[in-house]
């Protein structure tokens, strides 16, 4: 039952939402006035958030995964006291608003991942909950349980939908996530028509089958069931599924129908205002609503800070050793000894994973903080964090078995990244970026630093033929906005692109390494040089050609410098490890790397996409624009002219018709 004192306060979260989408002419008013009562009770009755302290690391996480609902958020943070004032709502879906379309991380208080492709706010409440579990066991002591929050998560069926939210919800459940509770806004409806017409799914059996908690809310409207539902999930051994029966845009004219999914109320607002006795204005709020608010979020997060933050002062004097180490990895200072590692540099060939592995168990056993794992191919990508498996059994293991679960693993990784305390690592092949592009995307968008390590990145796959070779992959990942990818040449370069990845607090970074063994080649002060994205390599008296090279092409490059010379044409090598980081150079920079007055080459065992902008009109763009081969890998790289003595005659022959 809806408590006659609370109804008040509960409408006007309902309503406040509705009208900012009403003044926008945009948004979602299904969701706002039917999910309210549980948003409601997460704020003023379960959850340990304290606004003016909003990022204080053990308060509960909230994930709107069915980020669509943003104005019912929106409504709730500026009620609950957050900073959020009530202009803001009225610009609702505006130009430079704080309350944009769908939340966004880092632009709104309050809001903590960014949500709205559907299915990845249930992985990133997955993830949430693994940091809380990992960091926990990691700094918690007798009688000092330093971190200890819940996370809950709010998705619709839609989200459900999306394959990801499976492999989110059997990983949680093979981790024991038992602090995460999933709330489901279950009214039948989704944009199209009836959600029956999509699925008829019976997701508390699917819970139940993965080694869910369920329980089930027959009436959304009833505050006392979901709060002692609530308060019984948090008891519970494993994570907890809550599917809640509700109307969706309840008590508009359409109620219970897909016409109230995504169509603001235009006039029936009136309606919805009467059928909720609500006679203020819009955008007025009751002063009593306010105090209700302050008492029942402010006031009960405040105590709960205070008494918290306590414990931390005398924590941090008991274990100062822990502390520290803490606040490092709270504030994205993780340790890189470069000298060491630069002073291991191979003198034999070496491919760029093994490479990378090296580079990654020292920076483990460096940074107890780095987490993750692969796709089940750790034996490959040779990315296995120390001291076994993590799990259940192994609360000290820094593995995590992800399982073939590529898009979920990188928005779990997301998760953890936003959650604070945790650089998250995931590995798998680079063809397969292909599944964890929305999750790299959204990284990208929210600025978490965290790291995608992908191997066999070319035909040089070679046996496992094309359906495992990427071709168009690198121009994919390079086109993400606000993205750092490395396609490194060596060891050293591989070294600099892991010491730009950790350097950079705010980005994430891919990292595309080789199966093939790769020549060392000699560097000057390879840190600096693979910070810039390209730099020259290897050079010669007044280049005529301007060779430039990712990743395994650039041994191929400095063979064909040589032969080049040997027919007296002089050239200078470029690797460019980083396309991203080049292009944020200076101009100035650029053209003294790539001289514009050369002729220009590109080799890259991938898509020639954008590679023009490069080698201009006249040059050319050695690559591959069509899907590779199965069979040995040398044999594909020879089949497709990655060879010296196939490219260096097309050079040549360019280079006599200038004449």
């Amino acid at each position: 039952m809806t408590k006659k004192d609370d109804s008040l306060h509960l409408n006007a979260m309902r309503i406040l939402g509705v009208e900012a989408i009403n003044k926008a002419n945009s948004g979602h008013p299904g969701i706002v006035l039917g999910a309210a009562p549980m948003v409601f009770t997460l704020f003023t009755k379960i959850m340990a958030i304290d606004p003016q302290h909003s990022q204080w690391f053990n308060r509960d996480r909230f994930v709107l995964s069915a980020g669509h609902g943003s104005a019912l958020l929106y409504s709730a943070l500026h009620l609950s006291g957050f900073d959020l004032p009530m202009d803001e709502l009225k610009r609702f879906r505006q130009w430079g608003s704080l309350t944009p379309g769908h939340p966004e991380r880092g632009l709104t208080d309050g809001v903590e991942v960014t949500t709205g492709p559907l299915g990845q706010g249930i992985a990133m409440g997955v993830g949430m909950a693994l940091g809380e579990k990992f960091l926990g066991h990691r700094f918690n002591k007798p009688n000092f349980p330093l971190i200890n929050h819940y996370t809950f998560v709010l998705c619709g069926d839609g989200d459900l939908q999306e394959g990801i939210s499976q492999e989110a919800i059997t990983f949680a459940a093979k981790q024991e996530l038992h602090k995460l509770i999933l709330l489901h806004d279950s009214n039948d409806i989704q944009l199209d028509d009836k959600v029956s017409e999509a699925t008829i799914e019976n997701h508390q059996k699917r819970f139940e089958a993965a080694g869910w908690n369920v329980l089930e809310i027959n009436d959304g409207e009833d505050l006392e069931a979901l709060e002692a539902a609530l308060n019984q999930a948090k008891k519970a051994s494993k994570p907890t599924y809550i599917e809640v029966k509700t109307i969706i845009g309840r008590g508009a004219t359409k109620e219970g129908t897909n016409q109230v999914h995504g169509n603001p109320l235009g006039t029936d607002l009136a309606i919805v205002k009467q059928r909720y006795q609500w006679d203020h204005p819009d955008f007025v709020i009751p002063q009593e609503t306010y105090d209700f608010y302050k008492e029942n979020v402010n006031h009960r997060g405040a105590k709960t800070y205070h008494e918290w933050e306590e414990m931390r002062q005398v924590y941090a004097k008991e274990f100062p050793n822990d502390y520290q180490e803490l606040e490092k990895a709270l504030n994205h200072n993780w340790e890189m000894n470069v000298e060491a590692l630069l002073a291991a540099t191979p003198v034999q060939k070496q491919a760029t994973r093994i490479s990378s592995g090296l580079v990654f168990n020292q920076l483990a056993q460096e940074n107890p903080t780095l987490f993750g794992g692969s796709a089940d191919l750790a034996s490959s990508t040779k990315i296995k964090g120390p001291n076994g498996n993590y799990g259940p059994n192994n609360r000290d293991g820094r593995n995590v078995i992800y399982g073939v679960r590529e898009f979920a693993m990188g928005a779990i990784n997301n998760g953890m990244a936003a959650h604070g305390g945790i650089l998250p690592v995931g590995s798998g092949f680079f063809v397969f970026s292909d599944y964890l592009k929305p999750a790299m995307r959204l990284a990208s968008l929210m600025k978490l630093q965290n790291l995608f390590i992908f191997t066999h990145d070319s035909i040089a796959v070679g046996e496992d033929g094309p359906t495992h070779e990427p071709i168009e992959q690198l121009a994919m990942v390079r086109s993400i906005p606000m993205h750092n990818v490395f396609r490194p040449a060596d060891y050293a370069e591989t070294v600099g692109a892991y010491h730009y990845a950790l350097k950079d607090k705010h980005h994430p970074s891919t990292i595309i390494l080789t199966r093939q063994d790769l020549a060392q080649q000699k560097h000057h002060n390879v840190i600096a040089e693979v910070a810039k994205g390209a730099y020259i390599l290897a050079d010669q008296q007044n280049p005529e050609v301007t060779l430039i090279a990712t990743g395994s092409e650039v041994e191929l490059a400095v063979a064909i410098q040589q032969a080049l010379l040997q027919n007296n044409v002089s050239s200078r090598v470029v690797s460019m490890p980083s396309m991203n980081l080049f292009e944020q150079q200076p101009l100035t920079y650029r053209q003294q790397v790539i001289d514009p007055k050369t002729f220009r080459v590109s080799l890259e065992m991938g898509t020639t996409y954008g590679w023009g902008k490069y080698v201009g009109d006249e040059g050319i763009s050695f690559g591959i624009d069509e899907f590779g081969a199965s069979a040995p890998g040398d044999e594909v790289i020879a089949k497709y002219g990655f060879t010296a003595d196939k490219i260096v005659p097309q050079i040549l022959k360019k280079l006599k018709e200038k004449k």
